[in-house]
């Protein structure tokens, strides 16, 4: 069991202090009666047997449904209400600079009176330096579970905005390429235009659950302060959203454009090609007449004849030439 407590610790009055059996703590807290006391647990990759014996051991009340979404993973971001405790999915993300590319993860928050219980899935979480972060400003974890639920989702909404930078920076450099002399390839463009998908896959389910926390008359935030911090999240969750949804507009109207460029592109290429074949009909039309070989061809006698028509040849491909030059075909 101990392999997957990543980290236990008992805040009293917004200080940390030494942690033994989890379940003895617990049940004194609960006996003490503060609100703002709590044990924070840290999980890595439980299973559900694993979940379910820490659910029992400390009787932390976990819904049935709960338990299984934090254990099967793949959930959508939500926040879900299941009595007095609060389950929170978010999704992790992490940008590979080498590539380009998102990838996921899932973290879990289970809030109760007196439990933070948050449960990491894979290598992607965000929750490094979070509790030291809030260990270093008492005031803030004196005001209880719920402080710490803020932090861990302050953290993910600050991922997501250094993420937005370097999203923005290679819409703008695919942009910019598009609008150059150069062609992009539509696989690029798409490729981009798909991990922009995930960003917002990531964010969107998570907006009007977490508006709720700070407005909703259910909100299990009870302090006036917690809320406008949560607010506070809100508004910073709301403007990446709102830059996600520019990127994707913005980037299917950079694959139509690539995509006309790459068109008009092609019907030049097809008027050159075009051009040069009719250039080169005219020679190849008189070289045929005159290869026919026939007894009554009034020119084959000419002394100057291979000349002259050497000079209609030329002149007919010089004087085409200059027309499709002057047409721009050329």
């Amino acid at each position: 069991m101990a392999r997957v407590i990543i980290d236990k610790a008992l805040y009293r009055d917004g200080k940390r202090g030494s942690c033994g059996d989890l379940s003895d703590e617990l049940d004194t807290l609960r006996a003490d009666g503060s609100s703002t006391d709590f044990l924070w647990i840290g999980l890595k990759d439980p299973t559900t047997a694993e979940l379910e014996h820490v659910n029992d051991e400390l009787g932390l009340g976990l819904h049935p449904l709960a338990i299984e979404d934090a254990v099967s993973g793949r959930q959508r971001a939500k926040v879900e209400l299941y009595g007095r405790n609060v389950f929170v999915v978010l999704k992790t993300l992490s940008y590979i600079e080498a590539t380009s590319d998102i990838e996921t993860g899932e973290l879990m928050v289970h809030v109760g009176q007196h439990f933070v219980l948050t449960i990491r899935r894979g290598e992607l979480s965000p929750l490094a330096g979070v509790r030291k972060g809030l260990e270093e400003d008492p005031s803030k974890l004196a005001l209880g579970p719920m402080a710490a639920l803020h932090a861990v989702i302050d953290r993910v909404v600050d991922q997501y905005t250094d993420i937005d930078v370097e999203v923005a920076r290679d819409v703008d450099e695919i942009e910019e390429a598009v609008f150059s002399d150069g062609l992009v390839s539509s696989d690029t463009i798409y490729r981009l235009k798909r991990e922009v998908l995930e960003f917002r896959r990531a964010i969107t389910p998570l907006i009007t659950p977490l508006r709720m926390l700070h407005t909703s008359p259910r909100s299990p935030v009870p302090d006036d302060e917690l809320r406008l911090l949560f607010r506070d999240v809100d508004d910073h969750l709301h403007f990446v959203a709102d830059r996600i949804e520019s990127y994707d507009g913005l980037l299917t109207s950079v694959l139509s454009a690539n995509l006309a460029k790459i068109s008009v592109q092609q019907n030049s290429d097809m008027r050159k090609i075009s051009a040069w074949v009719a250039i080169a009909a005219v020679p190849t039309m008189i070289a045929g007449v005159y290869g026919m070989n026939f007894d009554n061809m009034p020119e084959l006698q000419w002394r100057y004849g291979y000349f002259i028509v050497l000079g209609i040849m030329v002149t007919a491909c010089t004087g085409m030439f200059a027309t499709f030059k002057r047409v721009k075909w050329l």
